[in-house]
């Protein structure tokens, strides 16, 4: 499976609830969180669409809202 990045800030519950639907998925071990608040490029790039997901296999991203099976599709889908 590939490696997954959760670009998020705090304090963000559509975050919150990304990461509980990553962790019911069983990816914990996974996906790293990427504070974009840290870092001006990430903020200006993904301020208003967090939380953004990102494969770093392909570098394909699924952006919020998603559900369990949208997830799904995008992990199964093809480097």
């Amino acid at each position: 499976m590939s490696r997954l990045l959760l670009y998020y800030t705090e304090h963000c519950h559509l975050c919150d609830e990304a990461e509980v639907l990553l962790q019911t998925a069983g990816l914990g071990d996974v996906y790293a969180k990427v504070e974009i608040a840290d870092d001006p490029g990430l903020l200006e790039l993904y301020e208003i669409y967090i939380p953004v997901l990102k494969r770093t296999d392909n570098g394909t991203e699924l952006y919020w809202p998603f559900e369990a099976r949208q997830l799904a599709a995008f992990l199964e889908s093809a480097p």
